[in-house]
């Protein structure tokens, strides 16, 4: 699956994205591949739910594609797949990206399309990868949501936070 691929690649980042996401997203729409729910940005297929079965084909295609902005084969079916997203979840839901927003390779095409629907935690600012994808399980694992604010005309660098305490009752060595 999607969603095991990229959190066996990624880490701690991802596990905090994914199960992040699957605790607070709103349950899928439909039974369409688009549709509410958590999403996972591709590098040449848009977005994808973490269930999306992946074959070794399609992984090295990831592996060859540019995630840029003015990469055609990246940009279309990402703005393909985020128009048909804002057509399923309607006028009033908000888009939340666990991605940097410091980074125009996501932020441009989605901020286009979603507008100021488009938020972000804003407890990432300051934070890198790591720190983020801690931040994302312990909120998780309290069942605590983050506060959002909007992408569009969000302060991109700040002071790092203080760094977060270890985890209560993870195993130490």
């Amino acid at each position: 699956m999607l969603g095991d691929v990229f959190m066996f690649i990624s880490g701690l980042y991802f596990r905090g994205k994914l199960t992040y996401g699957l605790r607070f997203a709103a349950p899928p729409c439909d039974n369409r591949i688009v549709g509410c729910g958590v999403h996972i940005i591709t590098p040449n297929a848009g977005l994808r739910g973490p269930d999306t079965f992946v074959t070794h084909k399609v992984i090295c295609a990831f592996a060859e594609s540019d995630v840029h902005p003015d990469n055609v084969a990246y940009r279309r079916p990402l703005e393909r797949s985020a128009r048909r997203l804002r057509a399923a979840i309607g006028p009033d839901c908000q888009v939340i990206l666990l991605g940097s927003i410091a980074s125009p390779k996501y932020v441009d095409v989605l901020l286009a399309i979603f507008g100021e629907r488009l938020q972000f935690p804003i407890d990432f600012v300051g934070r890198g990868d790591m720190s983020r994808g801690g931040l994302l399980l312990r909120k998780a694992r309290e069942g605590v949501e983050l506060p959002y604010g909007p992408v569009a005309g969000a302060v991109l660098h700040g002071a790092r936070p203080p760094k977060l305490p270890p985890l209560v009752g993870r195993s130490q060595p």
